[in-house]
């Protein structure tokens, strides 16, 4: 047997790493891995962080009763009035009228109670919507109030004032290297939006058209056959003209 050469020697063992380097790179290249991988993300527009949401939430007026009055001031029934109208439209529950017990005004609370009642039923509200609840406040020290309350369908947005990342320049605030909106960016603004929005399913669907008023109709379709213009002439128009004194 031929005895080989310390070069043939360290030929042969280059070649023989090179195979199995080339074998690794083959089999790692056809390795399959079937988990799916899933990356945290934080949607960029601030629509999909804040979203408006359609939810059942409760509209309350407060009356504030002394101990020495036993009824409602005018700007009170008024809210009374303004709550039970409001309640006809929007209303998907029973009002329930929080009044205090064992407190300095309680007499006078449950007098101002029952003219509530009178003007909640007067208003168009069922006796049988009102739900009468008695309450003991938590702290002596606070002032007892009734509080009138019920449910609605409301849109809401929020909670605002998360700051889950640092705003400022950091290896760990990717948002930040790539100038993309902070997470709280826009949730002032959809919060707003949606406490001004009268009714909630303007959201989902269009509103369906009023009738229309069929006098003024009646009245633009009558120029309009005698040729004459069917626009409104407004004399209120002139007197919003700057004056032309001192030109």
């Amino acid at each position: 047997m031929k005895n080989r050469t310390p070069v043939e020697k360290h030929g042969s063992l280059g070649l023989l790493s090179a195979l199995a380097a080339c074998l690794s790179l083959t089999l790692g290249a056809c390795t399959y891995t079937g988990a799916e991988v899933v990356t945290a993300s934080v949607p960029d527009d601030y629509k999909l962080r804040h979203p408006i949401a359609i939810e059942e939430a409760n509209r309350s007026v407060v009356i504030f009763v002394g101990h020495g009055r036993g009824g409602l001031s005018a700007p009170q029934r008024t809210d009374v009035l303004g709550l039970a109208q409001v309640w006809l439209r929007e209303g998907t529950g029973a009002i329930v009228a929080d009044v205090p017990v064992d407190t300095p005004n309680s007499k006078a609370a449950a007098n101002s109670f029952q003219e509530i009642r009178s003007l909640l039923v007067a208003a168009g509200v069922p006796a049988r919507g009102i739900v009468l609840h008695h309450y003991h406040p938590d702290d002596p020290r606070t002032f007892a109030t009734i509080r009138l309350s019920y449910p609605r369908i409301a849109a809401v947005a929020g909670p605002c004032g998360l700051w889950p990342e640092d705003l400022g320049p950091s290896i760990l605030n990717r948002r930040y290297s790539e100038n993309k909106d902070y997470y709280n960016f826009g949730c002032a603004n959809q919060r707003n939006l949606a406490a001004m929005i009268d009714n909630p399913a303007d959201l989902e669907q269009p509103r369906t058209e009023s009738p229309p008023y069929t006098a003024r109709r009646t009245a633009a379709f009558e120029k309009y056959r005698k040729g004459e213009p069917s626009a409104i002439a407004y004399p209120e128009a002139e007197k919003a003209k700057l004056s032309d004194t001192g030109k």
